[in-house]
């Protein structure tokens, strides 16, 4: 059965996530914001969704440009558990996954590394 929080403290969770990061990495992200929205308007299964020009593609055009968004979909997290204890460890994994989309880091290299 689906888990129930309110968006409050699904944006808690999200919060507290952002703070697992080390700092060394959080300092260098760039131009990037993060987003909670309850689905995917197309894929209403997504976890999350990374929108922008990874830091090691971007080059002199991309001067100016609006920030990167990172957006974390709770409907579809709070589907796939079964536990809070459960969404606190998703949306951990779902914002280190989206945020490395902002590194460079591919799909295929985060199956790899555990983070899939």
């Amino acid at each position: 059965m689906p888990v129930s929080l309110s968006a409050q403290r699904f944006d808690e969770l999200v919060s507290d996530a952002l703070d697992l990061i080390p700092p060394d990495l959080a300092r260098a992200a760039d131009n990037v914001v993060f987003l909670v929205a309850d689905r995917h308007p197309e894929e209403p299964d997504l976890l999350g969704l990374y929108e922008g020009v990874a830091l090691t593609d971007r080059d002199w055009s991309y001067a100016g440009a609006l920030p990167d968004a990172i957006t974390i979909y709770r409907g579809a997290l709070l589907d796939m558990c079964d536990s809070e204890d459960e969404v606190v460890d998703e949306v951990a994994i779902t914002v280190v996954h989206e945020l490395a989309h902002h590194f460079g880091i591919d799909d295929e290299r985060l199956h790899e590394l555990g983070w899939g």
